[in-house]
């Protein structure tokens, strides 16, 4: 009987573990239909509205503004982790202040794909785990295309397409610079937050993001179409 129960731990540790790296191998190359936030946000009453389309139909500066707004070492990085930030984050911490957090896009990635939102330790714990899979298997064009086609910019609203229908009446390949910053800027909070009325605190800071842009130079080369 002990055995036997041993035996079926086992099993369920290998599907938990082995799950995640079988999805990221079939999300390298398929589109991603759907996302755990985007069921848990239905079940709160939000509708889903997402429509993905390739990396190619995004407006370059999208990926450009995101970058500049969430994570300007994206490009650079290896293993999905900013090690400088959770560096500082660390120190921080320990010195008594609070942490701001240090969170990647291909950290926000693995968590849209797998996990659900919130700050729990035992999250953050497996988005930890997940991060360096998805780093290593994806290039970041593919995680940027991911990310831009499953991120929540609005309540029910999931990727570019989507927001830039729902906000701008455009698809996402016509997207102008400054329409794109005000996407990124919502990002922190797309539930309280809107691209298509932005306050003006949230149009200060898409003036910045876009300033952003043309000083971060190599920083922007992955994202390249």
């Amino acid at each position: 009987m002990r055995g036997t129960w041993r035996r079926r731990i086992l099993r369920l540790l290998a599907v938990l573990l082995l799950a995640p790296l079988l999805l990221l191998l079939v999300f390298r190359f398929v589109p991603v239909p759907l996302t755990p936030l985007m069921l848990i946000r239905a079940v709160q009453g939000h509708g889903i509205a997402h429509d993905w389309v390739p990396y190619e139909r995004i407006a370059p500066g999208l990926a450009q503004a995101v970058i500049a707004a969430e994570d300007n070492s994206f490009c650079a990085q290896s293993l999905g982790f900013d090690f400088a930030a959770l560096q500082g984050q660390i120190e921080a911490a320990m010195e008594g202040e609070r942490p701001r957090g240090a969170s990647t896009l291909t950290m926000q990635t693995a968590k849209n794909l797998f996990l659900w939102p919130g700050r729990d330790p035992l999250r953050k714990v497996v988005e930890a785990w997940l991060t360096p899979q998805v780093a290593l298997l994806w290039p970041k064009r593919r995680i940027l295309e991911v990310y831009l086609n499953s991120v929540e910019f609005g309540p029910g609203i999931y990727g570019a397409e989507a927001a830039a229908r729902a906000f701008f009446d455009r698809p996402a390949e016509r997207l102008t610079g400054a329409q794109a910053a005000q996407l990124a800027v919502v990002l922190p909070a797309p539930l309280e937050w809107s691209a298509a009325s932005p306050s003006a605190f949230l149009r200060g800071r898409a003036a910045t993001v876009q300033r952003r842009i043309g000083q971060l130079g190599p920083l922007l080369d992955c994202a390249a179409r």
